[in-house]
């Protein structure tokens, strides 16, 4: 009977530890619902850049969350993503905070960071359109967890390179597979009369892989039979928060 019960306390050991794994190893079966408006938070000084350790105002800037794919499908937990937002009169500032099963990265760029086909390995991106009346024409930011960066200009007989002046830092935790990123944008290279009460346009996404099928994952599903990411109509509402005050 001792013999039995030490038996079936092993078993369940056994099966509990297995259901654990697979808990860990498997994605969640689905993503909270996102809003689809993203909301910048005003902040009056211009804030040091340090991913490692964030200015005290990210705390003050909701998240939205990337945690499937640009169909809105296949939830991966271990690839969910934060992103939040800051601004003030001079700059739009991003905070990514990303997880990962894998890295696949760049070894080389240009000697300040850019990299062309940054997107062919581990990114997150920003798509931003300061003015909605052109619907195909927008603003792509790329960051790798090594820290390499492009910015480009879209446009309708585009793309064109941005050289928007954009500031960044980058960490990337190994062992708790996680990599953060915050990019320091100027508000002219995204618009020439910057309005803080105009509504902009935009989407988040992450890519993670080399070799198809490529983790392609979107904070607002673009709906594309095939992963792309460049679907305007998909873009969610980007609205800047009023300073303390009104002023």
């Amino acid at each position: 009977m001792r013999k039995m019960k030490h038996i079936l306390c092993v078993t369940a050991v056994i099966l509990f530890s297995s259901l654990h794994m697979m808990s860990q190893a498997m994605p969640p079966s689905h993503c909270p619902t996102q809003p689809s408006e993203v909301v910048a938070t005003y902040t009056a000084r211009e804030i040091p850049l340090n991913a490692a350790h964030p200015a005290s105002e990210w705390r003050n800037a909701n998240p939205v969350l990337i945690c499937a794919d640009w169909q809105g499908k296949n939830p991966d937990e271990l690839r969910q993503t934060e992103v939040r937002v800051l601004w003030s009169r001079q700059t739009l500032y991003l905070r990514f905070e990303c997880r990962y099963r894998e890295l696949f990265l760049f070894s080389d760029s240009d000697p300040d960071g850019r990299r062309d086909h940054l997107w062919d390995r581990d990114v997150a991106e920003a798509f931003l359109q300061p003015d909605p009346s052109h619907e195909h024409s927008y603003k792509e930011f790329e960051v790798s967890p090594n820290g390499m960066w492009i910015d480009l200009d879209i446009f309708p007989g585009g793309p064109a390179d941005l050289k928007s002046g954009l500031k960044k830092s980058v960490v990337l935790d190994e062992k708790a597979h996680r990599w953060t990123a915050e990019l320091a944008i100027p508000m002219k290279a995204l618009t020439q009369n910057f309005d803080p009460k105009t509504i902009w346009r935009a989407n988040f996404y992450r890519v993670e892989g080399t070799q198809e099928p490529r983790a392609y994952m979107a904070w607002l599903p673009t709906n594309s039979p095939e992963p792309n990411f460049h679907v305007p109509s998909a873009f969610g509402r980007l609205r800047f928060a009023a300073p303390a005050g009104g002023k």
